[in-house]
């Protein structure tokens, strides 16, 4: 069993996710974060590969990101950094990433790279599902890395069925049709969530998009089996002096 799924299996609800930007706030910040987020309740990390052009994300995650890449942040670098992570952090940590410096680094060379470090998934939200069947799917399970697809309000009923079936790990419900740290409430909201909740879905459902506090988690966490909290925590890292009590005092203020 991955330690994805054994976090599922040992905490049916109420599952937190955390996203990170790996080399932020400094370049060496990136074991410092991870180390706080589980010593202080983060279920998963999700782990931000920093882009120019990261096009399901706000402002506060673009500008993490490039302040990363300001401090010298690549995909080699990280991998640099994670060699030997897992000395320390036992919570699954996922890559969140897009496709262009993926491709840029070599996609199987990624793959090999993150699964040797003990990398437990993935996240690349314009990877398209035919491609992902076809040509990165394979690769990505050769490495057995879990793959994750997100699906939004707008997904239709049989699209979701099909992109659960392709995922592992966990299906990713993008909140609202916008981009990550946007708190926009919709009437459809409750009710999108309520029709996933309802299917005979393969893997659990976490939310994210716009869950920045105990209420929004909370309420996610109705309808699901837990939250995705990015933006939130990406801003509460950014004039911090110290990463530990900072991400203490943030994770307190949701499940403390």
């Amino acid at each position: 069993m991955s330690r994805i799924r054994e976090v599922f299996a040992n905490k049916k609800n109420n599952v937190l996710n955390i996203y990170c930007t790996a080399g932020y706030p400094q370049l060496n910040s990136t074991l410092s974060v991870l180390k706080a987020l589980q010593q202080n309740g983060a279920d998963i990390i999700e782990l931000g590969i920093p882009y120019s052009d990261p096009l399901a994300d706000g402002q506060v995650i673009q500008k993490s990101s490039s302040i990363a890449l300001a401090n010298g942040m690549t995909i080699a670098k990280l991998f640099e950094q994670l060699k030997s992570f897992r000395k320390e952090i036992s919570v699954p940590v996922l890559l969140m990433g897009y496709m262009n410096p993926v491709l840029q680094y070599g996609f199987e060379k990624f793959c090999t790279d993150a699964a040797a470090v003990g990398i437990d998934g993935l996240i690349l939200p314009d990877l398209p599902e035919y491609e992902f069947e076809t040509e990165y799917g394979p690769i990505i399970k050769k490495y057995d890395l879990d793959f994750i697809f997100l699906v939004t309000p707008e997904t239709s009923v049989d699209r979701i069925m099909t992109l659960d079936l392709l995922s592992s790990g966990f299906l990713y419900a993008v909140s609202s049709s916008s981009t990550t740290g946007t708190v926009k409430n919709s009437d459809n909201t409750g009710e999108y969530l309520q029709k996933l909740k309802g299917m005979d879905l393969k893997n659990p459902v976490l939310v994210g998009f716009g869950i920045r506090d105990k209420a929004s988690f909370d309420a996610v966490c109705q309808f699901s089996n837990g939250g995705i909290i990015g933006s939130a925590y990406v801003k509460a890292l950014e004039n911090s002096e110290d990463v530990n009590a900072t991400t203490k005092s943030f994770l307190s203020s949701i499940v403390g």
